[in-house]
């Protein structure tokens, strides 16, 4: 018996219908078992006795607990996207099913960075493991051409409009850094006539797999989303990839722009840069070991980045940020979150 062990269910679901293509022709038989789908329509397929069991942690560690699954027959264990398993706090459940697996059996443990809790989960429960390492880890395909938009953050939206009506942007994925900005942004694209949809953890499991068919379809032509779509899933034919907010972590941006230029094909990578986002824009810099292109949108004023810690009151006067108080910080910071939506 196999079991392989994914962050998310989009993901588990993925593997199961590629592992259905490769299988077509023999005996073998998967189920997938994930949170937000029928636990009837799950036991049923457990009844069959599947010789591959693909499965999220929290809802594989229901059955455990329920008795409807065993794990004493598994012989081989896949751990996929380890580090995206580690970000979303799934460790005691991954630790519970690992436990659970008393039988000598092969570990395969795939991670797209081996950061300090992914090497403790390996030191922890894999036995002399062999490390293979295949690409540079930091760098993103040569075909994605990549550009960063100065912008102020109140003319981000404007700007996101303005990108999506050049007609070489046939499909677009925009990452946000929050499930709420996600459909703000939504919301505003819209109302502005672009179909669009959102996709992110709040949103229920129909309502996701949904979204990823019309995104594959081209119901939609944008997908508004959170990480969630940033690692494992694959997504043929997206020719731009906008960053509406960059992320705190650079190794996040490079997943990010790794949606587009897929299977040799070209794409391009657009990040909305506001000043204050101006240490995670040095963050990715340094991780690339570039400088990104700059470009800009007519109309639009494009602000100085302050790429350093500090800021003086001379440089923030030439950029048009005003001095502000720490009681104005903090009602900006709130503030920023609603801005789309104005």
């Amino acid at each position: 018996m196999a079991l392989i062990l994914a962050p998310t269910r989009e993901l588990a679901v993925q593997i199961g219908r590629e592992f259905h293509l490769l299988s077509r022709h023999t005996a073998v038989r998967a189920a997938i078992i994930v949170g937000g789908e029928s636990m009837g329509q799950q036991l049923r397929e457990l009844q069959g006795r599947p010789q591959v069991l693909i499965a999220c942690p929290g809802r594989l560690v229901d059955h455990l607990e329920r008795g409807t699954v065993r794990l004493d027959g598994v012989e081989l264990l896949v751990i996929d996207e380890a580090d995206r398993l580690l970000d979303m706090g799934f460790l005691p459940q991954l630790r519970r099913v690992l436990r659970t697996i008393t039988k000598p059996h092969q570990t395969l443990m795939f991670s797209a960075t081996m950061e300090a809790g992914v090497a403790s989960v390996a030191r922890e429960f894999l036995h002399n493991p062999e490390r293979v390492t295949v690409g540079e880890q930091r760098t993103p395909p040569s075909t994605i051409r990549q550009q960063v938009y100065p912008v102020n953050q109140l003319d981000k939206g404007t700007l996101l409009l303005a990108l999506l009506k050049r007609p070489e942007v046939t499909s677009a994925i925009v990452f946000t850094r929050t499930k709420i900005r996600a459909d703000r942004v939504t919301k505003l694209l819209v109302r502005s006539r672009v179909k669009a949809i959102a996709i992110h953890g709040d949103r229920s499991q129909s309502q996701r797999f949904a979204a990823l068919a019309g995104f594959h379809k081209g119901t939609y032509r944008v997908m508004v989303a959170t990480d969630v779509a940033a690692r494992g899933l694959d997504i043929p034919d997206v020719s731009h990839v906008i960053n509406f907010d960059l992320p705190e972590v650079p190794e996040t941006y490079i997943h990010r722009i790794g949606r587009t230029a897929r299977m040799g094909k070209s794409g391009e990578a657009l990040s909305l840069v506001t000043p204050e986002e101006g240490l995670s824009l040095r963050a990715v810099e340094r991780t690339l070991g570039v400088k990104l292109e700059r470009a800009q949108v007519e109309g639009i004023v494009a602000p100085e980045l302050m790429l350093s810690r500090a800021i003086s009151g001379a440089a923030a006067r030439s950029a048009g940020v005003r001095q502000l108080s720490p009681r104005q910080l903090a009602a900006l910071s709130h503030l920023r979150t609603t801005a789309v939506a104005r």
